[in-house]
């Protein structure tokens, strides 16, 4: 199965969280996941959180990649199986930016406004991390699509804690996300 590799420049303006969602939404219109997939809202959530940390944290121009399973026409070609295409699909998700400074944990008061964006992050994702890129860093999550569909049942339990590798699972036994808190810089 091919994969699609896609790129968006963002620019440190809070608007463009806005723009990045509306520009993947479109992206995954044309790959193999369905619009209307549990898994095409949470990559949506996470670009959100992953955007909004880069122009918040660091003020500074950006750059959003996504990778995506391929196109419908994969299965049409024969390519593949949709079954094949809905169980191998991975997705994953990058903003580099220019700021060196890594990713801090910090734990954010429950009265708090901001500071949970990563907390979300580890919640959804079934993996992420941050590596240096260049002068500043790449900030990267990935997503399963079977697991994806797994978390999206477990979260209709309104528990955090539900995630498959959630929070209680992740620094040693958090229960909420408020438990959880990180700052992106």
């Amino acid at each position: 199965m091919q994969v699609l590799q896609v790129q968006l420049e963002i620019r440190p303006d809070p608007a463009e969280v806005g723009r990045a969602r509306r520009w993947v939404r479109s992206r995954i219109a044309g790959s193999a996941i369905g619009v209307d997939e549990p898994l095409a809202e949470t990559l949506i959530l996470l670009v959100s959180e992953l955007v909004t940390n880069a122009v918040v944290h660091t003020g500074s121009p950006a750059v959003l990649r996504l990778s995506l399973p391929g196109a419908a026409a994969d299965v049409e070609a024969g390519d593949c199986t949709s079954a094949e295409a809905a169980e191998a699909a991975t997705v994953r998700l990058e903003v580099a930016d220019t700021s060196a400074r890594p990713p801090r944990p910090r734990c954010a008061d429950g009265d708090e406004t901001n500071g949970r964006g990563l907390a979300l992050v580890d919640g959804l994702a079934d993996r992420w991390g941050w590596s240096p890129e260049g002068a500043g860093k790449r900030i990267w999550c990935e997503v399963d699509r079977s697991s994806a569909r797994g978390a999206n049942t477990a979260a209709s339990d309104a528990t955090p804690a539900a995630y498959e590798g959630g929070t209680v699972a992740y620094r040693g036994g958090a229960t909420a996300y408020e438990d959880l808190a990180y700052e992106a810089v």
